[in-house]
């Protein structure tokens, strides 16, 4: 048996070449599309027919698509990634879909990342060479990161790597999460209420999933409640967060600046207010590109779709209750 893959994530292009010659070596025929993803549920409405499996990036797997003629072969999302808000979880079992992921290979990655955005925002990194390149020397004052207040919102495994950067840093961590960190409360970590956080930190991180709760966790009245000398740090999701009024309370200086990875609309428009907004560091979602780590990923979501085509259940999968409906497309060996 061989399977049609629809690649759609641009990383197998960059870091899969393992990846690629895994899948080919299986016996899977990969379709490229003109353009990599991440693609609206038109285009993949497109894309899809005739294909058995995703390699996936953020592309909107609505119910609509996974419910449609074009998707009617697809067995098996394998994201790219740890993020799979982008697809309906739900909709995906109901059709006998199942959506594979990569949890726990990006999470030092993404930590190493989220605080060199720490710094860089902090020590003003980003403007020294702005002033540098355009020949000047101009030297900008920023603020320690040693011995300061790190407030992680959302302290999962990445928020956890990323504690652990901040106590060789001396600072003092925070958390608030829905539910208490064990292993962080033993590195040192104090779970507060969101307000009390948000008062007390100097560097404010986002790790937290984007859920249909969360979505606009943090808005303007979130931000009035930081200290004028805090950063924001996101490397999450940009739906986490009310751009326009943080685009609004940095103009106005309510706090220090932003160092920002992730947007609600990416590639972030031109127009958007915060590519003009004050005090503002921006990165075009690069926390998990990190040569080492992308290939590693791109072997595992890889390595999903050869188990599935085979008859084998993929390690890691976001709704393995989907292995027991009626609706399965994919063919399982028996145990």
């Amino acid at each position: 048996m061989s399977w049609n893959v629809l690649i759609t994530a641009r990383t197998l292009d960059e870091v899969g070449q393992q990846a690629v010659a895994l899948l080919k070596k299986a016996g899977c025929r990969l379709i490229i599309p003109p353009k990599y993803g991440p693609h609206s549920a038109e285009t993949l409405l497109t894309l899809l027919p005739g294909n058995d499996a995703a390699f996936a990036s953020m592309d909107k797997f609505t119910a609509q698509v996974l419910a449609s003629e074009a998707a009617r072969d697809l067995k098996l999302i394998s994201r790219w990634g740890v993020g799979y808000d982008a697809i309906d979880i739900p909709a995906a079992t109901k059709q006998g879909i199942v959506v594979a992921y990569t949890p726990g290979l990006l999470n030092e990655t993404v930590a190493d990342f989220a605080f060199a955005l720490l710094l860089g925002i902090a020590r003003r990194i980003h403007l020294g060479r702005q002033a540098m390149s355009a020949g000047n020397w101009q030297p900008y004052w920023g603020n320690d990161v040693h011995g300061k207040t790190l407030g992680i919102l959302g302290c999962g495994r990445i928020g956890l790597a990323m504690a652990r950067r901040g106590t060789g840093f001396g600072m003092r961590l925070l958390a608030h999460d829905i539910c208490a960190n064990a292993e962080a409360e033993k590195l040192g970590v104090s779970f507060v209420p969101l307000d009390a956080l948000l008062a007390e930190s100097d560097f404010v991180s986002l790790h937290a999933a984007l859920t249909a709760e969360n979505r606009g966790l943090l808005g303007e009245a979130h931000f009035r409640k930081m200290k004028p000398t805090a950063y924001l740090i996101n490397t999450a999701r940009g739906a986490l967060v009310d751009e326009a009024a943080l685009a609004r309370v940095l103009n106005e200086d309510v706090i220090a600046g932003a160092a920002l990875d992730a947007f609600v609309t990416e590639p972030l428009p031109l127009d958007h207010p915060l590519r003009t907004a004050k005090n503002v560091l921006l990165t075009p979602h690069l926390a998990s590109f990190a040569r080492e780590t992308g290939e590693r990923v791109s072997n595992t979501a890889a390595q999903a779709i050869v188990d599935l085509m085979s008859g084998r259940p993929p390690r890691f999968v976001v709704n393995p209750e989907v292995y027991k409906m009626s609706a399965l497309r994919a063919k399982l060996s028996p145990q």
